[in-house]
């Protein structure tokens, strides 16, 4: 039986792909473009999450990973001519491969040096697909074979079947996310980032355990990288630099810290006031950075914990009216 707090979570989970779906239905060619933008970066937020809400280990390099999911998925695709259906696990291992040996290094110091080193490797990815003539340089590389899909009648050309593949595959991650961090292994994480010194001292192997988790946020950013590539058949240097770090760290705190469901809402929010307000201001940016700074400092446990006070995603007692 799941908890009250897990019951919110999964309430307001239900409510977001709902809306999501809705929207699908009644959008048109950009909005379901949006809608697929949102759903990736939704992935990309909560792969951080775990990270940064579970763990306490905050990254400025987190699009290391989400830019090697895609570049892994180009080269196996146009490089190598796999078909993308093989491509595809073989780039999320890759991200994840890459995540665990960064976490080797990373994992061994704390803080604000935890925030540098991961910093540091994410801008030594940037700068060396920047530079790479092999994966094109600044230019990135152009025509990331597509999944075929026409088995099952979508194809991940049409904006409206990308959105749909999109949206489903954030509400399993969601799902597959929400049972890792509940499971046993989940609640030592919790327990490493509120007190680590005192789960060192009762025996657990905190290093294995941060590294596992740097891990599996590194595998699952990957696939948000994987889906980009797939979004647009398009990469380059731009998905890997500090500032998609600084922005996605951004969504998961103004969403809500260790709840998954917070970080796709803010994910949501960043990308629907980006398009609104570029097109009313030239100071969008601005009015952005108020929005977030209000979110920060009036919403207790960010938008989540808004979206938790609503009377519906309250379990009743039994017994009670």
């Amino acid at each position: 039986m799941i908890g009250g707090e897990e019951f919110r979570r999964h309430c307001i989970a239900a409510a977001m792909l709902a809306a999501a779906l809705l929207a699908l239905a009644l959008s048109g060619y950009a909005g379901r473009d949006r809608l697929a933008e949102i759903a990736i970066l939704a992935i990309f937020a909560m792969s951080l999450d775990v990270l940064v809400g579970f763990t306490g280990l905050v990254s400025l390099g987190h699009a290391l990973f989400f830019g090697l999911g895609a570049y892994a998925l180009a080269a196996f695709t146009t490089m190598l001519k796999l078909a993308p259906s093989l491509a595809i696990p073989l780039a999320v291992f890759a991200a994840g491969l890459a995540a665990f040996l960064v976490g080797i290094l990373a994992i061994r110091v704390k803080g604000v040096f935890f925030i540098m080193i991961t910093l540091a490797f994410g801008q030594m990815g940037w700068a060396y697909f920047q530079r790479s003539r092999g994966f094109g340089g600044i230019g990135g590389i152009s025509g990331v074979g597509q999944l075929d899909l026409d088995a099952i009648g979508l194809s991940l050309a049409n904006p409206a079947d990308m959105a749909l593949i999109a949206i489903v595959s954030a509400a399993l991650v969601y799902l597959a996310l929400a049972r890792v961090t509940a499971s046993p292994f989940g609640r030592m994480l919790v327990a490493i980032h509120q007190n680590e010194s005192r789960a060192r001292a009762l025996g657990l192997p905190v290093q294995r355990y941060k590294l596992a988790a740097f891990t599996l946020a590194g595998a699952a950013a990957g696939f948000a990288g994987v889906l980009a590539a797939e979004r647009t058949s398009f990469v380059s240097p731009d998905l890997l630099v500090w500032t998609v770090s600084g922005e996605v760290l951004i969504m998961v705190i103004v969403g809500g810290l260790g709840t998954l469901v917070g970080p796709a809402l803010g994910a949501a929010i960043w990308v629907l006031l980006r398009d609104n307000l570029s097109g009313l201001t030239p100071y969008w940016m601005l009015a952005m950075g108020l929005f977030f700074v209000a979110a920060v400092l009036f919403a207790d446990e960010g938008l989540y914990g808004l979206a938790s006070r609503i009377p519906w995603t309250r379990r009743r007692r039994p017994g009670n009216a």
